[in-house]
């Protein structure tokens, strides 16, 4: 079987990738230090805990294991604390990335698929936003993402490694069987938060900016299935393990939603009312983010199952009524 190594695999995405994975026959090796990733959304493979901070630590999983390519999800995520905490976000999603990249080529292995974010175009010069809009983040955040990207482009010159970026939108939902689904804590995604708030788990949902140049004020947002992501990145993974070239693809729905129309979607699905306090804009966030999915569906024949807000919804709901 054909081993990959997945960091963050006890993640939220990591997770539902390394199910799809394991369904698609892969061996699949776990690398994760479950600072933020939960034992129980690990499901299948070989979990090895260890931070990829400890060079150590990770050039001994490739001299111990046979690895024909790697996933890269480990990084830090939060916008407003990467602005509060700059030098934390530069030193863990670079130094690790870095670390992880070198292991890599020293044990001769060339196929990386990484997980990078929409965060790198900043401010949209046009909607949708397509693979050739102009990389100018906003937040330290995004910075990191757009360095590993540029430290990639060098690589695939200078060593051959070849890999794929892709540039998430929202990831949300949760796995369709019920057996996985976010566990953040604390938790900063829309979707979960809202849920959290009708279950009364928490007082009520922030609502952060009603005054953004929108419709009805608040942002709007391009929200992907997280297993319609999961399966991109095996769909990703074979196209890299037939030897093409290296790629930045997006990867959302070219649909978007304001918070106050997913707040309404969540009342219709569960027939609670939303407890919601308004408050002001966070820095680093930007009013509308729309994802062209052309080149997806072009390059990987990728074809969006889930998306549908319904849909995501209705799982996510599904895995928080469950989970503690």
């Amino acid at each position: 079987m054909t081993t990959i190594l997945v960091t963050g695999g006890a993640g939220y995405i990591g997770s539902h990738a390394a199910k799809e994975l394991l369904g698609k026959g892969f061996d699949v090796l776990i690398f994760d230090n479950l600072s933020t990733g939960k034992k129980e959304l690990v499901r299948g493979g070989e979990l090895i805990v260890g931070d990829l901070l400890d060079k150590n630590a990770v050039k001994n999983v490739f001299k111990t294991r046979k690895i024909a390519a790697v996933l890269h999800f480990a990084s830090l995520i939060e916008v407003g604390e990467s602005f509060k905490d700059p030098r934390r976000y530069y030193a863990h999603n670079l130094i690790s990335s870095l670390n992880l990249l070198e292991a890599m080529l020293e044990g001769g292995i060339k196929k990386f698929i990484f997980s990078s974010s929409a965060a790198v175009y900043g401010i949209p010069r046009q909607i949708p936003i397509s693979e050739d809009h102009p990389c100018e983040p906003i937040n330290p955040y995004g910075q990191t993402k757009l360095f590993v990207e540029k430290i990639l482009k060098d690589y695939d010159r200078a060593y051959g490694l070849r890999f794929i970026s892709l540039r998430y939108f929202n990831a949300s939902g949760a796995d369709p069987d019920g057996e996985l689904g976010e566990l953040h804590n604390p938790e900063t995604h829309l979707i979960p938060n809202i849920l959290q708030a009708v279950l009364g788990r928490k007082e009520s949902l922030d609502i952060y900016g009603t005054d953004f140049p929108t419709p009805d004020g608040t942002a709007i947002r391009d929200y992907i299935h997280v297993t319609d992501l999961a399966v991109a990145h095996v769909l990703a993974l074979q196209r890299l393990l037939d030897n093409a070239p290296s790629e930045f693809i997006n990867f959302g729905t070219n649909k978007g939603y304001s918070v106050r129309e997913i707040i309404a979607k969540v009342e219709q699905v569960t027939g609670k009312k939303v407890p919601c306090r308004d408050m002001p804009q966070r820095r680093g966030d930007v009013p509308l983010l729309l994802a062209s999915k052309d080149k997806a569906e072009r390059l990987l024949g990728w074809r969006l199952r889930y998306s549908d807000i319904e849909t995501i919804i209705q799982t996510a709901w599904r895995w928080h009524q469950k989970a503690v």
